[in-house]
């Protein structure tokens, strides 16, 4: 491989924050709001122009699970459509969705930074002090006592030298991808809706999975249809592509391309075979891939599956009533993995997750929030969904707030402290 030389330049410091936290989706609105809530100023940065992540840009159809916690149900409430046709409290409508995250955000004074990236990290040995963005504006530097990592693949704690592994434990490989997208023209009076792969049930035509991996060429092949807030359109959870890597751009792109090829294959099966859907069309898709498993950063604490079937309540809890099953989507095809368990999951208490799970080793002045945490690959495939990012959010900025006002690194932070303060704003365990 040949190399260039950039030349060096001079990057202007533009502001300084106590707490700044790298990208927007759930975790990250979770975790900025609550800093700022506590009294930390504090930055979001997002890539896209939106915030919300796979909760809007990514068109997820819903927030999966029963996963409770104070600022979770605030949102909910805030961004519930009251016109919501055939969903429910917890289907999304993206376009509302991205109006209240803003207006949360705006509300706690917490500064807005879209279109950007975090393009590297600034430290003074294993200590970080900021970090470099990039954007239309330039390269720009920011410097901050607290950096949160909420963008999901661990972007800028990678770039920190947080030491991460990828993916399951044998192999390293990855759970697939996919491209959410939506049809209209659908028959909601007669349409059914798959929720689960584990929901296999019969259809004129034979039993419904059955189908899909009959009929819809791999590595897609099965089906999962969401009601939405809107007559007659149906979120559709069924592109997949297997063997990519999401901290890769190449890669990120075979999967986009890929994905959008399924499309009008999809929907052609759904028209062909499925109830209510003879007369669909795609009316919309997101924008952003969704990617469902890349790094795994290994912290002060690791939370595994067996903490999760047993419910555990860990005294240094930092996020509670975490509840979900284990969604390991098939990493060498369609449906449901081997390993995983949606409608058969037999565990229905919420379960905690460690304050040491969002503090890495090695780097100090840093923190997880999301799918990013310190978990095993089972463990990862239930408290990487939306409603248990947004309780990692808040436990991680009330943290970085926290640890702004005594001047301390998070690896120092009294955790009783943490859980009076999560407490108060009427977290429960």
């Amino acid at each position: 491989m040949t190399y260039f030389n950039e030349t060096e330049k001079q990057i202007p410091i533009v502001d300084d924050f106590d707490v700044v936290v790298a990208g927007g989706g759930p975790a990250g609105v979770g975790a900025a709001i609550s800093a700022a809530r506590n009294g930390a100023r504090t930055l979001i940065i997002e890539q896209a122009g939106d915030i919300g992540g796979v909760a809007t840009t990514g068109l997820m159809s819903h927030w999966t699970g029963n996963t409770k916690g104070p600022l979770y149900e605030e949102i909910l409430e805030r961004s519930r459509d009251d016109h919501r046709g055939q969903g429910n409290s917890h289907t999304i409508n993206p376009e509302k969705l991205k109006t209240v995250f803003l207006e949360m955000l705006l509300e706690a004074g917490v500064k807005i930074k879209l279109y950007t990236f975090v393009s590297d990290v600034i430290k003074e040995r294993d200590v970080v002090k900021g970090v470099i963005t990039e954007s239309k504006t330039g390269r720009e530097a920011v410097t901050t006592k607290i950096l949160i990592d909420c963008t999901g693949d661990g972007d800028a704690a990678a770039k920190a030298g947080a030491p991460f592994v990828k993916g399951r434990e044998t192999d390293g490989k990855m759970q697939p991808m996919t491209l959410m997208f939506k049809v209209a023209g659908v028959d909601y009076d007669t349409a059914v809706f798959p929720g689960s792969f584990e929901s296999n049930f019969d259809i004129p035509h034979g039993k419904i999975q059955d189908l899909a991996k009959q009929n819809i060429p791999h590595p897609a092949g099965h089906v999962l249809l969401y009601a939405t807030t809107l007559p007659g359109v149906v979120t559709c959870n069924m592109t997949n592509c297997i063997d990519v890597d999401g901290t890769n751009a190449d890669d990120l792109t075979k999967a986009h391309i890929q994905c959008r090829k399924q499309m009008d294959v999809i929907v052609d099966f759904l028209k062909k075979y499925i109830p209510g859907y003879a007369n669909c069309y795609a009316v919309s898709s997101a924008s952003i891939i969704g990617v469902r498993e890349t790094r795994h950063f290994k912290g002060e604490k690791t939370i595994t599956e067996q903490d999760i079937l047993e419910a555990r309540v860990f005294d240094d809890w930092a996020a509670t009533q975490l509840s979900f099953n284990f969604d390991v989507h098939n990493i060498s095809g369609s449906g449901l993995d081997e390993t995983g368990c949606q409608d058969g999951f037999k565990q229905p208490k919420g379960y905690t997750v460690p304050y040491g799970c969002l503090v890495p080793l090695k780097i100090e002045n840093l923190l997880l929030a999301g799918r990013n945490i310190s978990g095993t690959h089972i463990a990862h495939s239930n408290f990487r969904v939306m409603p248990i990012c947004v309780n990692l959010g808040q436990a991680a900025g009330t943290a970085a707030a926290l640890c702004v006002k005594e001047g301390i690194p998070p690896r120092q932070l009294d955790v009783s402290k943490l859980q009076d303060v999560l407490a108060k704003s009427g977290v429960r365990v």
